[in-house]
């Protein structure tokens, strides 16, 4: 299997016979909003047939043929119809399953929204992985695909470059957080706004990320101060710095902060930073040292102590926990 590279920003949606819509087009928006706040994304649909049948009767046709791909390309799997009736039954095709296979062994992500799952299964490609699926498909997931790791309860699940997510608007989340990877929190708060939805950034968790808990204001002042606050976590920031980017007095800013979120623009940096670094020893082989210094805290001594008084275990434990 050749490398991962960094994302090409192309997004080839499969779309197979009696595709949900909701799987379809939640996640396909959010990439689409993405691009339009200049993420780079380019959407292409594809399909082992030129059209289509969705599960609700919409047909979808000039569909793109399976392509080669690229190092870096996502390749995105909505959920199709499925029932846990038969978990025998054939799933989908062999052209779809051996391209799957092929795009995962050119060093393409693979990303499935609820059922979508069953297509990676059926390509081997969940051997061995933590994945997830619509709630009513888990049991039939384990029986059919032994090796793979189904969790439930889970919103979505990223092992390596395949990503699951589960039913319906879990591919929302999934979506989102697959452009945080690329892009970052600041656009993807933007592009959540865009969307009027909320982001929960830890699959595993039902709490919504400090990037977008506290965006529910209309105070443009203060969403002004939280998008500087997020795109240079790495900074240090006096209140006079923070005041200025938001055209207010020091006073005036933490008047508006504290009137519109409910804490001080420090203490919100504070747990932004904490929630990066969260995300960083989940997702990177990053030291507690080295994620110190791109969160902005003064050392790693500053970082655990943070790190403990919030989340009650060390950085290291952390690691082991989100892994």
């Amino acid at each position: 299997m050749n490398g991962r590279q960094k994302a090409t920003g192309l997004v080839l949606v499969l779309v197979l016979p009696q595709v949900n819509l909701l799987d379809l087009g939640g996640p396909v928006q959010v990439f689409d909003a993405a691009a339009s706040l200049g993420a780079g994304y380019r959407l292409r649909f594809v399909g082992a047939e030129p059209d289509a049948t969705s599960a609700q009767g919409l047909r979808l046709a000039g569909l793109d043929g399976l392509p080669e791909i690229a190092p870096g390309d996502l390749v995105l799997v909505p959920g199709p119809r499925l029932t846990s009736a038969r978990p025998e039954a054939p799933l989908v095709s062999g052209t779809v399953t051996r391209w799957l296979r092929e795009a995962y062994e050119n060093g393409a992500r693979i990303a499935s929204v609820c059922s979508g799952a069953a297509a990676l299964g059926e390509a081997g490609l969940l051997d061995g992985r933590r994945c997830t699926t619509h709630w009513s498909l888990v049991e039939a997931m384990r029986l059919r695909y032994p090796a793979a790791r189904v969790q439930q309860k889970v919103l979505y699940v990223h092992d390596g470059p395949v990503s699951t997510s589960a039913g319906i608007s879990a591919g929302i989340d999934l979506a989102l957080s697959l452009v945080e990877r690329d892009h970052g929190p600041a656009l993807t708060a933007a592009v959540a706004r865009e969307l009027v939805i909320y982001m929960r950034r830890d699959g595993s968790a039902a709490q919504i990320s400090p990037f977008l808990r506290y965006r529910s204001h209309l105070h443009p002042a203060v969403h002004r101060v939280q998008d500087h606050l997020a795109q240079h976590l790495d900074s240090a920031h006096t209140l006079a710095e923070l005041a200025a980017v938001a055209h207010l007095s020091p006073r005036g800013l933490s008047k508006a902060f504290s009137a519109a979120i409910g804490i001080s623009p420090l203490e919100y940096q504070q747990r932004l930073r904490l929630e990066r670094a969260a995300a960083l020893l989940a997702e990177t082989d990053l030291g507690v040292e080295a994620v110190a210094v791109r969160c902005g805290f003064r050392d790693a001594r500053h970082l655990r102590r943070l790190f403990a008084a919030r989340y009650g275990m060390p950085p290291s434990a952390a690691r082991v926990n989100r892994s």
